[in-house]
């Protein structure tokens, strides 16, 4: 049994869904069959217990098998009529009726003649051996006579005869069912497969060719239908995934020449300066060698923003948890007022409980206060509020023109006005991702007075939970 299993895995999937549909229609075929069979034999015989019942021997040939008992006299046998009669005695002898075949008398046979029994019903044989289905009661020979019991029987192969045929006939149906059945299965399994051979098709396609721009056609609302939907959709996804990845391969190579070009060109000026013996005023090199610390400390901000942004998300850091936003948002201006000396700071800061990760959400707020430092004039105001879970950034800068707003989240991109000034265009990318992961969002609008103003919105509440670890 067990190697039929293992083999029934190994075949196709086709295969076994025709074999599937064969067996199952095979077995109700038979099924059917068998229920028919033994409804018509139980019909029939109820049938004939109902005709045994309403036959009554005539007198006369009860009379006549009673004389021929009395004077053992054999019965005549030229002929046999629609039913075996015959009495039986006490003694469990027995006088057959003229025109009858004797019947072997049974046990209820007796009883009946020896009136424990009224009546009994049951099969016997003829003496020759031919079934028969016997009812035996008692009677009276003639108004004054003795009461007897009387045999009537009739054979049983009018039934059986009718039965072998009726199983010959359900045979033949159920042979010519089970084929139509196996015909019909590989039908079903060739029709119901066909979208599951397009969808093979499609994914070989994929796989050998790597085009994912290939799509499933749809029809309906079934599960193949699905499962093409969820197709399209992941090669959808994946077709989108790998353009941001050659549009980030390409944006990091354009943005990673600029920094590499200025150090290779210092690189060479310090080289050639070893080379030729020709010294460098101190000034110069002094300049010199500041330029290569930027550039150096440039490549080295870009090449982990670029890290930050290859994370998939659920990489990102380490597990949520509870953090005071307040304390985070005081850390990062404590950096700002190190990046902007010129600068006065005023902050309006309340208590926050978020649930985030904590590195890279001070990542986040020093990005943004970073972006308001450098784009704010010496002398001006940085305006910090964070209240009710709503924090607030707001500049005196240039700004930021209402075109260029929808663009400011996206990777790479910086503002015309701002090229010329040190940054990556990934700071607010990391931002946006940072935000969106806390479960809050981010925006940037340009009040009517000039500057800039970030709002973050992050869920949480003014106290702490009693528990800081993601459930």
């Amino acid at each position: 049994m067990t190697g039929l299993i293992r083999r029934f895995r190994t075949l196709p999937l086709r295969s076994r869904l025709a074999l599937l549909v064969a067996t199952a229609v095979a077995v109700a075929v038979a099924a059917v069959a068998v229920v028919s069979w033994l409804l018509t034999r139980q019909q029939l015989y109820e049938e004939l217990n109902t005709t045994l019942r309403n036959s009554r021997a005539s007198d006369t040939l009860v009379e006549q098998a009673y004389e021929a008992c009395a004077e053992n006299r054999p019965a005549s046998k030229s002929s046999t009529g629609f039913a075996y009669t015959q009495i039986v005695a006490p003694d469990g002898t027995r006088c057959v009726a003229p025109y009858s075949t004797p019947v072997k008398v049974r046990n209820s046979d007796v009883g009946v003649a020896r009136g424990v029994l009224d009546s009994t019903l049951h099969n016997s044989v003829t003496d020759d051996g031919t079934p028969v289905r016997v009812h035996t009661t008692r009677m009276l020979l003639g108004p004054d006579g003795p009461a007897v019991a009387v045999s009537v029987s009739r054979p049983l192969d009018e039934i059986t005869t009718a039965l072998n045929r009726l199983a010959l006939l359900l045979t033949g149906l159920a042979g010519v069912g089970v084929l139509g059945a196996g015909a019909a299965g590989l039908w079903v399994a060739r029709a119901g497969l066909k979208p599951v051979d397009r969808l093979t098709e499609a994914v070989e396609h994929v796989a050998r060719t790597e085009d994912l721009t290939m799509r499933i056609p749809i029809e309906g609302e079934d599960e193949i239908a699905r499962l093409s939907r969820s197709f399209n959709s992941m090669t959808a996804a994946l077709a989108s995934s790998r353009d941001r990845q050659a549009r980030l391969i390409a944006d990091a190579g354009h943005e990673l020449r600029t920094p590499l070009t200025s150090l290779r060109t210092n690189v060479e000026l310090l080289a050639r300066s070893e080379r030729t013996g020709r010294a460098i005023p101190p000034e110069d090199r002094s300049a010199l060698l500041d330029s290569l610390r930027a550039q150096t400390a440039e490549l080295a901000s870009l090449i982990g923003d670029l890290q930050e942004l290859s994370r998939p998300d659920a990489a990102q850091g380490g597990p949520l948890t509870v953090v005071a936003l307040h304390e985070i948002t005081a850390t990062a201006l404590d950096r700002a007022r190190l990046r902007g000396p010129g600068l006065t700071f005023t902050t309006d800061i309340g208590p926050w409980y978020v649930r985030a990760e904590p590195a890279a959400l001070e990542r986040a707020l020093v990005n943004v206060l970073d972006n308001a430092v450098k784009f704010s004039p010496p002398g001006s105001t940085v305006e910090v509020r964070l209240r009710n879970g709503t924090l607030t950034v707001r500049d005196h800068g240039p700004g930021i023109p209402p075109e260029e707003l929808p663009h400011v989240f996206e990777r790479f991109w910086r503002s015309p006005s701002a090229r010329a000034l040190p940054g990556s265009g990934l700071g607010l990318s990391i931002v946006a991702r940072t935000v969106q992961q806390a479960g809050g969002e981010i925006r940037l609008e340009s009040p009517g007075d000039g500057g800039t103003r970030a709002v973050l919105r992050l869920p949480g509440a003014a106290v702490p939970p009693p528990f800081t670890a993601a459930g």
